[in-house]
C-alpha cells in the first residue's frame, strides 16, 4: 500500500509538471506582451500552426481595433474568432485544405502599403500546414517528400531546410509578398535552439541555408527525389529568401513562447513539492531510443552514487528526437524514448519518467506520450507483451497503451515541443 501510494505521488508530480509545461505556453498568457500599436492603415492578420486559433482568439481579445485576416491550424485546435477567419487542415501529412489557404492567405498579404501591418502568428506545425508547392511542383509530390522525411531519422532543422527549398510560401517568401507593409511576426517556438528559420519553415523570416544544402539532406538519408524535385534544387531555382533582402528590411520577428520557458514552469512545480530540479537542456535531439539509453544511464548514477546530482530530484530536458521507422508500429518520438529508457532501467525502483509531446499528439496518435513506472516492465510480462520487439517495431503507442500508461491531454493549443521528466526518488 506504501508503495502504491508512492507510485500514485510519484504519476501526480510528474503529470502536473507537464501540465505546467503546456500552461506557461498558452497563447492567452504569452500573446497580449507583444501586440503592436495599431498603425496608420490596414491591420492584416495571418499565421498557421497548432496554436495559432489560440493565438488570433487572443488578438482578437486585446486589440479592439479593426482588423481581419485568416490563419490555418491543424483539425482540432480551431478556436472561434469574430474578424479572423481560421481554416483548419491536416497535419503533419499536408492536405488539399492548408494548400488552398497557403494560396489564399499569399493573395492577401499583396499590394500592401508602407502603412499597413502584417501581423504574423506562427507556430509548431506550421509547415505542414502551409503547403504551396513552388513553380513545377504539386501537392502529392510534396506529401511524398514529407512523408519520407518524416520516416527518414532527419533531424527538424534538415527537414525545414529541405521544406524550405520546394515552397512558395516558406523561407522568408511570406514576408517578402508582404512588401512594403511593414510585418510583425509573433512566434512560439518548437524547435531546439529556437531558429527562426526552422519555426514553421521561416515563412517571414531570412533563410541563409540553400537548395544545395537541401539536396545533400535528401542524398544522405537516401530520400528518393521525383525529377521536378530534382530539377528545381540542381537549377537552384528552389532558392528562398535570403538574409539582407531589402523586401525583409520592415519584417521583424519575436518569440513569445520557448521550451525552455515550459521547462523552467515545469522545474517550480517540482521545487514547490519539495523536489531540486535541473533542466539538462532545451535542445536535445538524436535517435529517440539512443537519447533514452543516455538519459537512462545518468538517471541511475543520479539514483545509484548520487552523481552529478543529489537525489531525490527531477531531471528535465526538451527539443526534439527523432524516429527512424522500420517496424510496422506508428513511432511517437516520446513513447520510443520512454520505452528505450524503461528497458535500460530494468525496473529501477526509484525512477518513474513521463514524455510527452505538449502539442498533445506524438507521431501520428491523438496521444501526447506516456508515464514509465518502475513496474512497467514487469506488468508488461504479465500482460505477454515483448517489450524490446515492440521498441524493434517502433510500437511504443502500443506499449503504454496496453499498460494504461498513456498520457491523453486532447488539443493542448500550443506547442513547445516535446517534454521529458525524469523523477528520482
Amino acid at each position: 500500500m506504501i508503495e502504491s501510494a508512492r507510485a500514485t505521488a510519484a504519476r501526480d508530480l510528474l503529470r502536473r509538471m507537464f501540465d505546467a509545461a503546456i500552461a506557461s505556453a498558452q497563447p492567452a498568457l504569452c500573446i497580449p506582451p507583444h501586440l503592436p500599436e495599431p498603425p496608420a492603415g490596414r491591420l492584416i492578420v495571418i499565421g498557421a500552426g497548432k496554436a495559432s486559433a489560440a493565438m488570433a482568439h487572443a488578438v482578437e481579445q486585446h486589440l479592439r481595433v479593426p482588423l481581419s485576416g485568416l490563419v490555418v491550424t491543424a483539425h482540432g485546435y480551431a478556436v472561434p474568432c469574430e474578424r479572423i477567419e481560421i481554416v483548419e487542415a491536416a497535419h503533419p501529412l499536408p492536405d488539399g485544405a492548408g494548400l488552398a489557404a497557403a494560396r489564399r492567405m499569399l493573395d492577401r498579404v499583396r499590394n500592401l502599403a508602407a502603412d499597413d501591418l502584417v501581423l504574423c502568428l506562427i507556430s509548431g506545425g506550421g509547415s505542414a500546414l502551409l503547403p504551396l508547392p513552388a513553380a513545377g511542383l504539386d501537392l502529392a509530390i510534396k506529401q511524398d517528400v514529407n512523408r519520407a522525411l518524416l520516416a527518414s531519422g532527419a533531424t527538424i532543422g534538415e527537414m525545414n531546410c529541405v521544406r524550405r527549398h520546394l515552397s512558395a510560401i516558406k523561407g522568408g517568401r511570406l514576408a517578402a509578398a508582404c512588401h512594403p507593409a511593414r510585418v510583425l511576426s509573433l512566434i512560439i517556438s518548437d524547435v531546439p535552439g529556437d531558429r527562426l528559420a526552422d519555426i514553421a519553415s521561416g515563412p517571414t523570416v531570412a533563410d541563409p541555408t540553400t537548395c544545395a544544402d537541401a539536396l545533400a539532406i535528401l542524398r544522405r538519408y537516401d530520400i528518393p527525389a521525383a525529377a521536378p524535385v530534382r530539377d528545381l534544387l540542381e537549377s537552384g531555382r528552389g532558392e528562398s529568401v535570403k538574409p539582407g533582402d531589402p523586401r525583409l528590411a520592415r519584417a521583424d520577428a519575436r518569440i513569445v513562447a520557448t521550451p525552455q520557458g515550459a521547462l523552467e514552469a515545469a522545474a517550480g512545480i517540482a521545487r514547490a513539492a519539495g523536489i531540486r530540479a535541473h533542466v539538462l537542456s532545451d535542445a536535445v535531439e538524436g535517435e529517440a531510443r539512443d537519447v533514452g539509453k543516455v538519459l537512462a544511464a545518468i538517471a541511475r548514477q543520479v539514483a545509484d552514487r548520487n552523481q552529478p546530482f543529489d537525489a531525490p530530484c527531477a531531471l528535465l530536458s526538451g527539443g526534439e528526437t527523432t524516429v527512424t521507422v522500420r517496424g510496422k508500429g506508428r513511432g511517437g518520438r516520446n513513447v520510443e524514448f520512454l520505452l528505450a529508457l524503461a528497458i535500460a532501467l530494468n525496473g529501477h525502483a526509484r525512477i518513474h519518467a513521463l514524455a510527452g509531446d505538449t502539442d498533445g499528439v506524438d507521431g501520428q496518435e491523438k496521444i501526447a506520450g506516456g508515464i514509465a513506472a518502475p513496474d512497467s516492465l514487469a506488468r508488461a510480462l504479465s500482460l505477454g507483451l515483448r517489450p524490446n520487439d515492440m521498441l524493434l517495431d517502433n510500437d511504443g503507442h502500443g506499449f503504454f497503451r496496453a499498460l494504461g500508461d498513456s498520457v491523453v491531454t486532447g488539443p493542448t493549443l500550443t506547442n513547445v515541443n516535446d517534454f521529458r521528466a525524469i523523477l528520482i526518488e
